[in-house]
């Protein structure tokens, strides 16, 4: 096992501010009428908050090449599952309700 590479405190605090602005990002979005990109908005935001967490405070930026293969086998999957999802969701015939 080789020793990770020590992680200055100031590269936490700046993840960790840079986490706390798209967190309110996300919430003034929210009010934000952007019609049907709002749940492109938000993915787009929790997305990039996921990878920030996943590379820094999970270590897989120093992680071995096979970590890093496995994280992106994560990631394809769960582009998989969203796809069939979301094509399941606008395939359905939906009925306005009174």
């Amino acid at each position: 096992m080789t020793p990770h590479e020590i992680i200055p405190k100031k590269t936490y605090f700046v993840i960790w501010i840079v986490l706390l602005i798209l967190t309110v990002t996300t919430a003034l979005v929210a009010y934000v009428d952007l019609g049907v990109f709002n749940i492109y908005v938000a993915l787009t935001i929790a997305i990039l908050k996921s990878l920030l967490v996943i590379l820094f405070f999970m270590h897989v930026k120093q992680s071995s090449n096979l970590m890093k293969v496995v994280v992106a086998a994560g990631f394809f999957w769960f582009g998989i599952m969203l796809t069939l999802t979301l094509t399941d969701y606008l395939s359905r015939y939906w009925l306005p309700v009174d």
